[in-house]
C-alpha cells in the first residue's frame, strides 16, 4: 500500500488546524473539530481540536507555498489563571491521550510523520486514556471511514 505524499489539500487542512477558533478557542466538548489531542493521559492538561488530516505536527505550511513552516501546539486557554500542563507545547511526540468524538469518522493517530508506523486507533464516540502504541510519540494524524 502506497503511503500518501503531502498535498496542496494537506496545505489548506493545515491553515484549518493552525488558525481556525475551532482549535483552541473552544473547549473540545464545544468545538467543531472532532478530534481532540491531549499532553496528559486521560484526557488531562493541554489539549488541542484537530479538524483535518495533519501530515506532520511539526511541519505545518498555511498558504501552500508559504516557505516558513509551523508546529501544532497544544492550546493555551486565555481564560485560565493558571495554564494546564503542556500549555503551548509542540504535539509531536508529546501527546498522552486522545478522544474522537466524530460520529462517523475513525481517527488514526501515527507514530511517524506521513501516516506511517504504528498507529492508535478511535473508532467513532471512543477514547484512549494512554496510548499504547504512539504514547509521546507521535507525529501525524488522519479520518478513515
Amino acid at each position: 500500500m502506497a503511503i500518501p505524499q503531502a498535498t496542496a489539500d494537506d496545505n489548506q487542512w493545515d491553515d484549518e488546524n493552525l488558525m481556525s477558533p475551532e482549535a483552541c478557542q473552544k473547549n473540545p466538548g464545544a468545538s467543531a473539530y472532532k478530534f481532540h489531542i491531549y499532553y496528559n493521559s486521560g484526557q488531562g492538561g493541554a489539549w488541542r481540536n484537530i479538524g483535518y488530516r495533519v501530515y506532520n505536527f511539526d511541519v505545518l505550511r498555511p498558504g501552500g507555498s508559504n516557505p516558513l513552516t509551523y508546529q501544532l501546539k497544544f492550546c493555551v486557554p486565555e481564560s485560565a489563571s493558571t495554564p494546564p500542563p503542556g500549555s503551548g507545547t509542540r504535539i509531536k511526540n508529546n501527546a498522552a491521550s486522545g478522544e474522537n468524538t466524530h460520529p462517523k469518522y475513525t481517527a488514526h493517530v501515527y507514530f511517524s510523520s506521513g501516516y506511517k508506523g504504528v498507529q492508535d486507533v478511535m473508532d467513532p464516540y471512543q477514547h484512549i486514556d494512554r496510548f499504547r502504541n504512539v504514547y509521546n510519540e507521535n507525529a501525524s494524524f488522519q479520518w478513515t471511514s
